[in-house]
């Protein structure tokens, strides 16, 4: 059972880095390059990217990763990982905490943006932008904050003996 734990906490780590880091590259790298767009390509770019996103491996990292990490708490309870308990449990509560994020803001503002029209391109941009990336900064903070605490779990989790 130890070992279901250490993987399923690998692998929620790991998820979450990868969700942290995709957000953040959002916030550091994708938003600013289109800032510069003019509102045609920026509404493209991002109607493109939202139905792209949405495939198997994003899901299976977004939707997997708090089933892991859940998993990953349950067992530590239960078990030997137990040290590493309250970090998973700031992990996962602070995964879930971007989930929420990005379902309360993220995605309706992704989905009014997929409804613009052409004739309608700047106040569709202006609609979306401001708030869209600044609650991408906060899902990419809370998801970063998130991973940090998985990865402290690990240690505690690697120090702990049966």
């Amino acid at each position: 059972m130890r070992l279901v734990q250490q993987l399923s906490l690998v692998g929620a780590t790991v998820g979450a880095g990868l969700t942290a880091g995709l957000f953040a590259a959002f916030a550091y790298a994708v938003m600013p390059a289109l800032r510069g767009a003019d509102d045609r390509a920026f509404v493209d770019a991002m109607q493109r990217i939202n139905v792209t996103i949405v495939n198997g491996w994003f899901l299976l990292i977004f939707l997997g990763t708090p089933v892991l990490a859940a998993l990953s708490a349950i067992l530590a309870w239960r078990g030997a990982g137990h040290p590493a308990l309250p970090w998973i449990l700031v992990g996962l509560a602070l995964y879930l905490v971007m989930v929420a994020v990005t379902a309360a803001v993220n995605v309706p503002l992704n989905d009014a943006l997929a409804a613009a029209g052409a004739s309608d391109l700047d106040a569709a941009r202006q609609r979306f932008e401001g708030t869209w990336v600044a609650w991408n900064v906060v899902r990419a903070l809370a998801n970063s904050a998130g991973f940090g605490a998985l990865c402290w779990a690990l240690v505690v989790a690697g120090r702990t003996t049966d």
